[in-house]
């Protein structure tokens, strides 16, 4: 435990170096030029036309992704799945510039003063809401909710709290769920002011919207936190009833599902760093002078104290260890049933065991995790996490079955005729005898694959599972500060590797006579 305090205050030791200073320079829009990260030889940026050999970074399945492969064809892009790996691989120098929605911009710079605006408006696109296609009376009366707020100034009000004023406070609005549930697919790691967490709920400018569209009709709003790219996925296999996520309108994503009117209209800009840019000229980034204790400390109550953010980490932590434990347990089942037919003397078995193995053990989990979830359970309303449990059993077990084959056969075979030759028939043989002997050479194995299959599930947030690694994202996506909440992470599943590991080794030595002989000795 000591050991794993010392990792945790050495990992601390980067905060210093991320991108939380806090500046009110504005932004220009002139040139800008960023070479390699830290060549002094490169001159700085400063339009658009200087970054047609750089490296632009963008977020995955956005539009300013296909804006930058049409613009910027010869240009390396760095695709991420969130605005905080975004900007944390801008300040780290991983890209040399990143386009961004300038409502997003906003809220980062905030709490960053090293970015700056290289072109201030690249393009405007209009926000809707999502429908799946054959849904299409429903986006009808969206759009008929949607007229009723701007005629009778319930849209207006609300654009002036989120987006001009920033006032971040949910106004109680009652669903009363007489007509069932609403299910809206948000992606909070997006971040306010259209879709955050605050103090465990849910926050944001679409999450009003579709909240006060639920009580319309006279639905329960139920809010599924998906990561932006799996967002049509869900609403072509309805695994949602409609999208609020800051999606922006487009004639490609138009073949796919059905958007409502426009509800807002979303600019996005190029940004880098202020020193890479010559409308800064010598820019210095200034050095933070607070102490590491003071700097530790600020950062500890900003990610996890304030809006109780321990909450979330909470949450998912507890999500986590579920879905790692069920996991377990399925998996188990599964490879002692697949080591039998594995085993088994009849062909059939034993070649569809076979098979089973090859498949689960050659797909990535993650793929697995989003077949099972957008292909297998499409049309099936289903508890993600009950998914998860089921993917990552199936997984598991086809490795728990290779293990219990080969401790099985690791027993001598007079083991089996000694114990037939005393009078036990073939299952009390096993229990007895071979059962015993093989669970000694199976836990060492056992255990490394269970502390793998819990690290595994850091993936569940794809098909909007909220666990640790998920809460840490969305803590991110409010503080944009990736030290902390990630390393908040990393100790964690440290902690539950290691208790893991203390249990198994002491289930182990329980079951070795010469560890328990060694045992009495000591």
């Amino acid at each position: 435990m000591r050991n794993c305090i010392l990792l945790f205050l050495v990992f601390s030791l980067f905060l210093l170096g991320g991108c939380n200073n806090n500046d009110k320079q504005s932004s220009s829009s002139k040139k800008i030029e960023i070479g390699k990260a830290n060549d002094p030889q490169t001159e700085k940026l400063s339009s658009g036309n200087d970054i047609a050999d750089k490296r632009i970074g963008v977020m995955l399945g956005s539009v300013h992704d296909a804006y930058a492969k049409k613009h910027y064809p010869n240009t390396e892009i760095l695709q991420y799945q969130t605005a905080p790996d975004l900007i944390m691989a801008l300040c780290s120098g991983k890209t040399d510039v990143a386009i961004i929605g300038n409502i997003t911009l906003g809220e980062i710079r905030k709490t960053n003063d090293r970015i700056g605006i290289l072109v201030d408006s690249i393009y405007t696109n209009p926000l809707g809401i999502g429908f799946n296609k054959e849904n299409a009376d429903m986006r009808d009366k969206f759009n008929i909710f949607l007229s009723k707020i701007k005629k009778d100034g319930t849209y207006d009000d609300m654009v002036d709290r989120w987006i001009k004023k920033s006032n971040y406070k949910m106004p109680l609005i009652k669903t009363s769920g007489k007509n069932g549930t609403l299910t809206v697919g948000v992606v909070t790691s997006s971040g306010t002011p259209f879709s955050g967490i605050e103090n465990g709920k849910n926050i944001g400018f679409d999450i009003e919207l579709s909240t006060r569209f639920a009580a319309e009709l006279g639905k329960e709003f139920v809010p599924l936190d998906l990561v932006f790219s799996s967002v049509l996925a869900s609403l072509k296999t309805n695994k949602i009833d409609m999208s609020a996520c800051g999606m922006m309108i487009t004639e490609e994503r138009k073949k796919q599902i059905c958007f409502s009117d426009p509800y807002y209209a979303a600019s996005a800009c190029i940004i880098a760093l202020k020193k890479n840019m010559s409308a800064y000229g010598n820019y210095e980034e200034k050095k933070d002078e607070k102490s590491f204790v003071t700097a530790v400390s600020e950062s500890f109550y900003n990610n996890i104290v304030l809006e109780k953010r321990y909450l979330l980490i909470l949450e998912g932590l507890k999500l986590t260890i579920l879905i790692s434990l069920f996991s377990s347990i399925v998996g188990t089942l599964i490879g002692a049933v697949i080591c039998g037919m594995r085993m088994s003397r009849n062909k059939m078995l034993s070649v569809t065991a076979r098979s089973y193995i090859s498949v689960l053990r050659g797909i990535p989990v993650l793929v697995l995790l989003m077949l099972i979830y957008y292909v297998v359970f499409g049309s099936v309303n289903i508890n993600p996490a009950v998914v998860a449990v089921f993917a990552f059993g199936l997984n598991f077990g086809a490795y728990v079955s290779e293990m219990f084959r080969t401790s099985i056969e690791s027993v001598a075979h007079g083991q089996k005729e000694a114990g037939i030759a005393n009078g036990f028939n073939k299952t009390q043989t096993f229990v007895h005898i071979i059962m015993p002997q093989a669970l000694r050479h199976l836990l060492p194995v056992y255990k490394g694959e269970l502390i793998s299959m819990l690290k595994m599930t850091s993936v569940v947030g794809y098909i909007a599972v909220q666990d640790l690694t998920k809460a840490s994202d969305i803590i991110r996506s409010r503080t944009f500060d990736a030290f902390f909440p990630l390393l908040t992470a990393a100790m964690l599943y440290l902690i539950l590797s290691w208790l893991l590991t203390w249990g198994l080794d002491y289930v182990e030595g329980m079951v070795d006579p010469e560890k328990r002989r060694m045992k009495r000795s000591v």
